[in-house]
């Protein structure tokens, strides 16, 4: 029996949000599907202008469809990365090194000059405690899980002062993203607060008047900043791509647009040497239980 072909733009609208596997694509769907790239809650994780920007500029640069995918918590996307369900997705340290097997740093950005970021402990403007010892008792905001700079920074400070989370503090709660961590202690719903010292730094200057009600208590030691990576499953060629778009930023305009609204210096290939600092804090975490 003769098959009629679908309209290109009804095959569009048929797409599923996840991308078959390549293996089973024909050569003309392999051409137009859709590049998912995931993105983990960030502090302009609302900002859909931001979103078609990236969309764009990374379709421009592979001429094929992108589409962005989020989901609310680390541990999803990272799961639909690990899996292979995603091309690419911008993580967090910590979940590349729970999943370093897996996965592939694609690219690392450079945030002032460098590849690396830091943690910080966050309290009230009005707050006089220099250290994480002296926020014991406090209600505490941590931003997800699987965040390094939201969570495990915290618990591996305090693994050493021979405590944990749980202990430590009356209470603890998870925003599920670092501006909402910060707007948590400006508003008072937190006594303190675990958030990556990237979107603080940034939010001060985007929202001064939210992030002052706020002050740093304490800064841990740069990091690798959050990396873009790839399942080991994925098309070699494809992440190649990718990773040049990414590279290439500077560039271009669009680029230079979604660089500057992101606060980045442009983006480096990184090494998985970057994120044995966090992977130590894995460790030590984990051995205090």
């Amino acid at each position: 029996m003769r098959r009629t072909a679908l309209p290109a733009r009804r095959r569009l609208c048929r797409r599923t949000l996840l991308a078959a596997p390549v293996a089973l694509a024909a050569p003309q769907a392999l051409a137009a599907r859709s590049v998912t790239l995931g993105l983990t809650p960030v502090f302009l994780d609302s900002d859909i202008v931001l979103v078609r920007q990236i969309e764009g500029h990374i379709s421009a640069r592979l001429g094929r469809p992108v589409q962005v995918v989020k989901r609310r918590t680390y541990r999803e996307v990272t799961s639909l990365l690990v899996a292979g369900q995603l091309d690419a997705a911008w993580i967090c340290g910590y979940p590349f090194v729970q999943h370093r097997d897996a996965l592939e740093i694609l690219a690392v950005p450079l945030y002032r000059g460098e590849p690396l970021y830091r943690a910080y402990l966050i309290a009230r403007q009005d707050r006089g405690a220099a250290t994480l010892a002296e926020l014991r008792g406090d209600l505490h905001a941590f931003s997800d899980p699987d965040s390094n700079s939201g969570f495990l920074v915290t618990s591996a400070m305090l693994a050493e002062l021979g405590t944990a989370p749980g202990a430590f503090f009356t209470r603890s709660f998870f925003t599920y993203g670092h501006r909402n961590v910060i707007r948590a202690v400006a508003a008072g719903l937190a006594q303190s607060g675990s958030v990556d010292g990237y979107v603080w730094d940034v939010m001060a200057d985007l929202e001064p008047a939210l992030v002052g009600a706020t002050r740093v208590v304490q800064a841990s030691a740069p990091m690798g900043f959050p990396p873009f990576a790839t399942s080991r499953q994925s098309d070699p060629g494809l992440a190649r791509a990718i990773r040049d778009a990414l590279l290439t930023m500077p560039e271009t305009a669009d680029g230079r647009d979604i660089l500057a609204t992101l606060r980045l210096d442009g983006f480096v290939t990184g090494s998985p040497g970057l994120f044995d600092g966090i992977a130590a804090l894995s460790r030590r975490a984990r051995a205090a239980g």
